[in-house]
């Protein structure tokens, strides 16, 4: 199964300045995310970013990339760019895996690629059990619910499923892990499409998917996933993880 991984990677962060360049025992930050990429058996794995300083410490430890405008919006539309400037056939299989991910392992990004090319459905995405009662709660934790089929019905950053007694079951809540697969030519489709009223409520460009009627396939990731880094604390957190 051939694959493509691009790693949309922005220099500017709000709350942790230059955060893919910050140094992890040796190494920038975005090197960990491109060495599991490359692990994963993908083809090809391309840094897309909108920055010199990223291009060139990338370009120092190997990784092929590609310079996009800064204008963009999202990591999809990144992508979108890359693809016209490589010319990446449309059934070509992409997996967007965020720059700010070190802990995201090799096996897991092979699997949302596997489970896309087994699969009829137009997206495929990956999920874990929340741990516990308060990152259910936590708005800055997406959470999915899904049928038997793997089929995605909703994503949200409220509590779902919600609990009409208080018999809570961290074994029926699942935390979206961001990372997704999508052959070439479906991510040129959905920058066509209009964001729904629920992206835009919720800020999460997979509802408009959802909305327009096409599928998304979650299943539960085959190892745990870490955690990504969006704070210094979370930098730390990381830094002890992979020593």
């Amino acid at each position: 199964m051939a694959f493509t991984v691009i790693i949309p990677a922005r220099y500017a962060s709000t709350r942790l300045n230059a955060k893919l360049l910050q140094d992890i025992h040796g190494k920038p930050l975005i090197q960990y995310t491109y060495e599991n990429a490359v692990k994963s058996g993908a083809s090809s794995v391309i840094i897309a970013t909108d920055d010199a300083r990223i291009e060139a410490v990338a370009n120092d430890f190997g990784a092929i990339t590609c310079m996009t405008g800064d204008h963009h919006t999202s990591g999809t539309s990144r992508l979108s760019e890359v693809l016209e400037k490589l010319s990446i056939d449309d059934d070509e299989i992409i997996v967007n895996v965020q720059g700010d991910e070190p802990m995201l392992g090799a096996s897991v990004i092979e699997q949302v690629a596997s489970n896309l090319a087994n699969s009829d459905m137009q997206m495929a995405t990956l999920c874990e059990n929340v741990i516990d009662k308060d990152q259910y709660l936590d708005p800055n934790c997406v959470k999915v619910v899904f049928d038997k089929f793997g089929r995605a019905l909703y994503f949200s950053r409220s509590p779902i499923p919600a609990f009409r007694e208080d018999d809570f079951d961290a074994s029926l809540c699942f935390k979206h892990i961001g990372i997704y697969a999508y052959r070439s030519g479906f991510i040129k489709q959905y920058l066509t499409m209009d964001s729904s009223a629920y992206e835009l409520v919720e800020k999460l460009e997979q509802l408009t998917v959802l909305n327009e009627g096409f599928d998304i396939h979650v299943a539960p990731t085959c190892e745990a996933t870490g955690f990504g880094v969006d704070t210094a604390k979370d930098l730390e957190k990381v830094r002890e993880a992979l020593q």
